[in-house]
């Protein structure tokens, strides 16, 4: 082979894969509220340990601050401090109300983009012992969710409610030491990332698709791209590989719309003869492609044909007849949220619903920071179960982050984001938002010895397919 067809090897790493969220049982013949109660067993003794370094020591008029052990024990004008789950009382929030308002025929509300309403939100705060209301400019400047266990200093007012003057979170983790680089800084490898493919099985698929396989491939490009490609050990598809059912609209469909035949009754329930598989077909073949060369992580997302409860679990091998004979080798079906280690460097991501819905929570629109205020409350999914679907946990709240990731990501964003975030004692944390390729075109690729990252891109300035 001459020095004008250079032959590349594609790196190798050794992944493991963290199996927190894949659940043995599936069942909802327990209650929702144990979530919450083993939540905050495991995170109280942290928030304290916090409480106790911040406010031990405070002096307010002669009287030291005092830690009371339940919501209830708060004494009116008596200084301390409590710990405990918030609860945020919006009435904007999904309400079953509307739900029968739906079986009765009346007109229910659109679904908002926001639940905050500044004049008519109550923040509170409960243990097992009660709730109690809080208030003040210091709880008012703060972005929380349902869910997120705290700790907050102040004092009980006449009206009853607890005015807040502090606030302190479990922060980040413990973290684990990243690997220290053995290969010298020419040799990079990189992790790529990726997420809405949104893949619809028509025989125009989006041209940026068979760019990103062919890249992939190593079969796009000058020797410099295929270097640079042999370089990605492996690819993790954040969710929403297929698109909604009703984005699918095939030749077939187009077909039967064109038909002079009369249409049938409308039939209610599940209708074997909708059901459309090209859309599966495709991603398989795709898959099938990509695992012949490189290794693929596989999430489900929102419009994927999996459990919608969070965690949700791998989707079903016999939705992929010809890539899932590389299960185990080349092709990992994984759970969402999904946590991993690759060549010792821990990843944790979820398909987006976690920050999507974080985001109706509060006032502004930086996905990154509302990442990084999920790490600081060391919870993955902390708006579940209040607005966002979960299983009923019994034996142990699954979203609670218990080891500080290197590379904490988010699928199916609007844009690619980034930025480093740093704990109380040392931690370094490389945020990601992964945008939807279907509308952007962008793969991100992550140097697993400096994690910074670099954004490809399959579509031209001007908005037109490359």
């Amino acid at each position: 082979m001459t020095s004008e067809n250079p032959v590349f090897e594609r790196h190798q790493t050794v992944y493991k894969t963290d199996t927190k969220f894949q659940l043995d049982t599936l069942s909802y013949q327990t209650q929702y509220v144990d979530i919450y109660f083993l939540r905050l067993a495991k995170l109280k003794r942290i928030v304290e340990a916090h409480g106790r370094e911040r406010w031990d020591a405070v002096e307010v008029n002669g009287d030291y601050v005092k830690r009371v052990d339940r919501v209830l024990d708060v004494r009116q004008g008596e200084l301390c401090w409590i710990t405990g789950t918030i609860y945020m009382n919006m009435p904007l929030k999904p309400n079953v109300l509307d739900d029968i308002a739906k079986d009765h025929f009346i007109s229910a509300p659109l679904p908002r983009q926001k639940y905050r309403d500044s004049e008519k939100d109550q923040i509170m705060i409960e243990d097992e012992s009660g709730r109690l209301e809080l208030v003040g400019s210091k709880i008012k400047t703060e972005d929380l969710v349902t869910g997120c266990v705290v700790g907050v200093m102040g004092t009980e007012t006449a009206s009853g409610e607890f005015e807040v003057i502090d606030m302190v979170l479990p922060e980040l983790p413990d973290q684990n030491p990243r690997p220290i680089p053995k290969a010298p800084s020419s040799q990079r490898n990189y992790v790529a990332l990726l997420s809405g493919l949104n893949i619809t099985g028509n025989i125009h698929e989006s041209i940026e698709t068979h760019l990103l396989v062919e890249y992939l491939l190593g079969e796009a490009g000058g020797p410099e791209d295929q270097a640079k490609t042999s370089s990605i050990s492996r690819l993790i598809i954040a969710g929403n590989s297929l698109s909604e059912p009703h984005a699918q609209a095939t030749d077939d469909a187009a077909a039967v719309a064109s038909s002079s035949r009369p249409t049938k009754s409308k039939k209610y329930g599940y209708d074997a003869a909708s059901y459309n598989a090209k859309p599966t077909a495709v991603l398989d073949a795709l898959l099938t492609d990509l695992c012949t060369s490189i290794s693929v992580t596989l999430m489900p997302g929102e419009t994927d044909p999996a459990n919608a409860s969070l965690p949700q679990q791998k989707m079903h091998p016999t939705m992929f007849p010809m890539v899932k004979y590389y299960t185990g080798s080349t092709f990992i079906p994984s759970t969402n949220p999904h946590a991993c280690e690759i060549d010792g460097v821990r990843f944790l991501g979820t398909s987006g619903q976690t920050i999507d819905d974080v985001f109706k929570y509060m006032d502004g629109d930086d996905r990154l920071e509302m990442m990084e205020k999920t790490l600081r409350w060391r919870l993955v999914a902390p708006t579940a179960p209040d607005t966002l679907w979960c299983y009923p946990f019994q034996d142990d709240d699954q979203f609670v982050i218990e080891t500080c990731p290197h590379v904490y990501f988010v699928g199916n964003q609007s844009e690619f984001g980034t930025r480093l975030t740093h704990g109380l004692n040392n931690q370094e944390v490389r945020l990601i938002t992964i945008p939807k390729f279907s509308e952007t075109g962008e793969l991100v690729l992550v140097d697993l010895e400096t994690l910074d990252c670099e954004v490809i891109s399959f579509k031209s300035k001007s908005g037109v397919s490359a």
